[in-house]
């Protein structure tokens, strides 16, 4: 954290030097000393360092400065740092004015000119009032600030970013006095959120998920341009077959388009996950993951998107989505499913204003005593309505089955039972959702008695079905008709070899119809969805690629 700030003020410049050279030498070591010649220029340099977040201790100012007073300046910084202390140096005709500013800009002591020798006239005095502002100071949050609107699709995304790449911040809706207070002070963008703001004091303004990265230092381009294998995906599977792949020797890259984890990233608890008996979180899971990829030197390439495949034999080259290249021996898809969207009236214009997809991690608190609806009955769905629990004063879960036994785990659906403000409405789905700038209402339709009602709604979250994003393997890898990858022998159901199989060996467990290219996790037809099975099958992947290179 930035050292606390002392800002004197003067417009004498040999004054103002030599105050600040006293300041420096008593209080240098535990308090950054600043200074601005103007009252107007202070308030300017007070106002960035609002933006900053930084913390300022004492305002030592000249009563007799030109176009602005010490006392109006003092009456002005007060509305920014109301906490910092007061003091005001002034001529002995100014101490009528110096009284009656103790009223009008709270002031706690001013001293008269000059001060000299400081040990006896100006260190005691201020001694006093920093250790009275140290007794009651709090440091402010170290990291990066959001300022936005919590109904804006922009905002969401930027703090859904943020949240699943594991990385702390505050935020800051515009309802809030300090959050339009610092907008006011960015004046290249008081009309444009949301407003990132950076503890170097740089910002962004509406920023996209490649620009956050960029300045957050995360990585989004290859250092090389061939490895052994590359991976696509860094959900359970993936991160699984990059740390087998990286510990036994391969030269490992891994791309994944919005964050570490995957979907089981945003899981706020798994219980079921072996050697946990507590459980952990889906980000804890994929922060110790990553953290022991890249031990073995993976290269984690976030946010990085797969565009298409192109086959050089011996070598699969994948075309990135910013048109750059990466060569591989061996090529492992590990892409996982996304919630099925739900193609009803209103959604795709609520959608990251009040309809989530996900997202039970980020927007949890912000729900804090109302009610909140999750549509979906497996584990994901129970998974968040536990966690929205804590917050929501009540959680109303509708599952389009008779019961939520088909698709949850047992020790979910006796947690759910086992809460009160979470309820269960089976045989009901949303038809439509309506709000002007955000959700408001949602209509759910009872298929069981053949009505539908109109309930008031701020929050709807949504975790139903498993959609492969699989449409960039046009016309070279063979799919099922929901896109899911064939491997193995489900390759061989209907024919004796792939289609443009060209080796004398069927394919491998987890290999595709294109030879050298894997298959793992949910995206994988026929695949368990369980974190654990993901897991699985990343690291078994590695033992058929390293026997795939054996013969390359």
């Amino acid at each position: 954290m930035a050292r606390p700030v002392i800002l004197t003020v003067d417009d004498d410049p040999e004054v103002l030097q030599a105050i600040s050279r006293d300041l420096r030498r008593q209080y240098g070591d535990r308090f950054r000393v600043l200074r601005a010649d103007s009252g107007q220029a202070a308030l300017e340099a007070l106002q960035q360092l609002k933006l900053r977040n930084d913390s300022v201790a004492l305002l030592l100012v000249d009563q007799r400065m030109p176009q602005m007073s010490g006392i109006e300046f003092l009456e002005q910084a007060i509305t920014i740092f109301p906490h910092a202390q007061r003091v005001l140096l002034t001529a002995y005709a100014d101490t009528e004015a110096a009284i009656r500013a103790i009223n009008s800009a709270r002031l706690q002591y001013y001293l008269l000119k000059p001060w000299d020798p400081p040990e006896e006239k100006l260190y005691p005095v201020l001694n006093d009032l920093l250790d009275d502002w140290l007794a009651s100071f709090r440091p402010p949050f170290d990291g990066i600030r959001v300022v936005g609107n919590r109904w804006s699709p922009q905002s969401h995304q930027v703090k859904d970013f943020l949240a699943r790449n594991q990385v702390p911040y505050q935020w800051l809706d515009m309802e809030l006095p300090e959050a339009r207070e610092l907008v006011s002070y960015a004046e290249d963008c008081r009309s444009q959120l949301p407003l990132v703001l950076f503890p170097d004091g740089s910002r962004l303004v509406q920023p996209d998920n490649s620009q956050i990265a960029e300045k957050i230092g995360l990585q989004t381009r290859a250092e090389r341009p061939f490895y052994d294998l590359l991976i696509v995906g860094g959900g359970p599977a993936g991160l699984a077959a990059a740390v087998y792949g990286a510990s036994e020797g391969l030269s490992t890259v891994m791309i994944e388009r919005e964050a570490p984890g995957g979907q089981a990233g945003s899981s706020s608890r798994i219980e079921n996950y072996l050697g946990f008996p507590s459980g952990l979180s889906g980000g804890d899971l994929a922060r110790r993951a990553v953290a022991q990829a890249r031990r073995f030197g993976v290269e984690i390439l976030t946010p990085q998107e797969a565009a298409g495949l192109r086959i050089e034999d011996p070598y699969r080259v994948i075309t990135l989505t910013d048109g750059s290249e990466i060569s591989c021996h061996a090529l492992l898809i590990a892409t996982g499913v996304s919630y099925r969207r739900l193609e009803i009236p209103g959604m795709d214009r609520l959608s990251g204003a009040g309809v989530y997809y996900g997202a039970a991690m980020t927007e949890a608190i912000a729900c804090q005593g109302e009610e909140v609806y999750v549509v979906g009955g497996a584990n994901s769905a129970g998974q968040a309505a536990m966690h929205f629990s804590k917050y929501a004063a009540r959680v109303t879960m509708l599952v389009r089955g008779d019961s939520l036994t088909k698709s949850m785990s047992q020790y979910l659906i006796e947690q759910i039972a086992a809460t009160p403000n979470i309820h269960v409405r089976t045989y009901c789905s949303v038809v439509k959702v309506e709000g002007e700038s955000s959700l408001e209402r949602i209509v759910i339709a009872d298929s069981a008695t053949g009505t539908e009602e109109i309930v008031p709604a701020k929050s709807l979250f949504i975790f139903i079905g498993a959609m492969p994003k699989t449409d960039w393997l046009d016309h070279l890898v063979e799919r099922d008709q929901q896109g899911f990858i064939l491997t193995g022998m489900d390759l061989l159901q209907t024919r004796s070899r792939p289609k443009g199989w060209n080796l004398d060996r069927p394919p491998f467990l987890l290999e595709s119809s294109v030879p050298g290219v894997f298959v793992a996790g949910d995206v994988r037809f026929g695949s368990v969805k369980r974190v654990a099975s993901g897991v699985g099958e990343g690291a078994i992947a590695v033992q058929f690629i390293h026997r795939y290179l054996s013969k390359v």
